[in-house]
């Protein structure tokens, strides 16, 4: 567990170190506080005490945000070698994929936790359903830690930071977009696995503040495969050495 914490810390600093974390937070603050309080649909227009149009806002922003956080975490590290110097300091491939998740979703929560003056402004404007907000930021951090774990996992496909960042966004857009489409146009079992299969369905479903064990199921264990699958695709360097 302490190897992960360094590997944790590490990871998070090298983001505030290139600057990465700078831009990232002030980009996500802007697009955020401009759509949720100053753009044509913001909170006063529509009259309600809530952060629905926050949330749906970093639904989108925070979609293609992470995969340019997540692009450089295993393949520049797999460029320059410095993965193999990983290895020489007795850390496991789970625990450098795990150390690397951390990181990344420790710089989403630093993210969003910078907007909870909007939570508090909120509350002063009318009564509030704590259990809706709380929902949405919970879905938030779990979508986010599940676009985490596949953009890591396109990292350990490539050398190439560029390419990751397109194959994480591939990935994702079936999960963000595509299903949701595809479940519109299908009935029946495959209409039903192809509406459990779309993140929005889930996130949804928490920013009402309804915590239903399916959700929770359903990005425990796409975070699980994206980790898993990365692991694998790390491991591959020592089987053809």
């Amino acid at each position: 567990m302490r190897s992960i914490w360094v590997l944790t810390r590490r990871e998070l600093t090298s983001y505030f170190d290139s600057l990465t974390a700078y831009v990232m937070i002030v980009m996500f603050l802007g697009l955020s506080g401009f759509f949720t309080w100053l753009s044509a649909n913001n909170i006063f227009v529509i009259g309600q005490a809530d952060l629905q149009v926050f949330f749906g806002i970093s639904y989108w922003t925070l979609f293609f945000f992470i995969p340019a956080i997540t692009m450089r975490t295993l393949s520049e590290e797999k460029r320059s070698g410095t993965i193999e110097l990983l290895s020489t300091k007795a850390v496991t491939d789970w625990q450098i994929v795990s150390g690397k998740f951390l990181g990344s979703l420790l710089l989403v929560v630093v993210a969003l936790a910078c907007t909870i003056p909007y939570y508090i402004t909120v509350t002063r404007l009318g009564n509030v359903d704590h259990g809706a907000i709380i929902g949405g930021y919970f879905g938030l951090i779990l979508m986010s830690a599940m676009y985490i774990s596949i953009g890591i996992f396109a990292s350990s496909l490539t050398n190439n930071q560029i390419v990751a960042f397109l194959l994480a966004l591939l990935i994702g857009i079936f999960f963000h977009i595509l299903f949701e489409i595809m479940a519109s146009g299908s009935t029946g079992l495959i209409g039903n696995v192809l509406d459990y299969l779309s993140v929005r369905t889930h996130f949804e479903s928490l920013s009402r503040g309804v915590f239903d064990t399916r959700d929770l199921i359903y990005f425990a264990s796409f975070i699980l495969a994206g980790l898993v699958l990365s692991e694998t695709m790390l491991s591959k360097r020592n089987w053809h050495n």
